[in-house]
């Protein structure tokens, strides 16, 4: 199965500091990757490599066969990549309706307001006044309904509450089951063994553990998050 998203050798952080060193991994259509590891292991930064609010100090980034290394957010984004970041995910001042309504969608957000019934309550309330992990469900609805067709995810069940990770499990399988690619940046192995199809283990900003689902046994998986 041939590659929607291909990173090579990538190196990459902040001013001098390089917090993602030599990376490389590959997701097809259709495939989610669980990028996990403690805080502070280089996940951040790596979605910010691939979205391009960080520009990297080596490697490459293709997109669909095209080089996006050197372009802008917004021009990924036109490509087709989406992203929800760990923080400042929202639009405080907007209302929820209007945070689901700015900009492109693939659907309309009934069937997840339907999912995540907080949502539909409040959806004229300004979203900067909903707790984190109200703001959380509603980035990743967000990002669930855009038209694109890679979505780089940054902690997405960090704050929010299990029944409402399950759910997100549910629609994060149904949006890869209908062609998109999924970058997930976890801690929650609960969650992150749920859905994905292969995972990257990061320490110190490089590779420790690389392997499909059916191949990385639970230890395997606990023991990046502890190293």
């Amino acid at each position: 199965m041939s590659a929607l998203l291909e990173i090579d050798r990538l190196t990459g952080g902040y001013r001098d500091t390089n917090v993602v060193l030599d990376l490389s991994a590959r997701i097809a259509a259709g495939q989610i990757l669980g990028v996990l590891g403690r805080n502070g292991v280089g996940k951040t930064t790596l979605a910010r490599l691939v979205q391009g609010s960080l520009m990297p100090a080596a490697g490459e980034i293709r997109f669909q066969g095209r080089t996006v290394t050197t372009l802008r957010p917004h021009q990924r984004r036109g490509l087709g990549i989406g992203y929800m970041p760990q923080t400042g995910m929202v639009f405080d001042d907007l209302t929820v309706r209007e945070n689901l309504t700015l900009g492109p969608t693939r659907e309309a957000p009934d069937r997840f307001l339907d999912r995540f019934p907080r949502l539909g309550e409040r959806l004229e309330q300004p979203a900067g006044t909903m707790s984190g992990g109200e703001r959380k469900i509603l980035a990743f609805v967000r990002a669930m309904i855009e038209d694109t067709v890679l979505i780089v995810l940054d902690e997405p069940s960090e704050g929010v509450q299990p029944e409402n990770i399950g759910l997100m499990a549910d629609s994060l399988k149904e949006r890869s089951a209908a062609g998109a690619a999924i970058l997930l940046c976890e801690q929650n192995l609960g969650f992150l063994t749920g859905v994905a199809d292969s995972y990257l283990g990061l320490d110190a900003g490089r590779v420790v553990l690389n392997g499909q689902a059916g191949g990385v046994s639970p230890a395997e998986l606990r023991a990046v998050i502890s190293l």
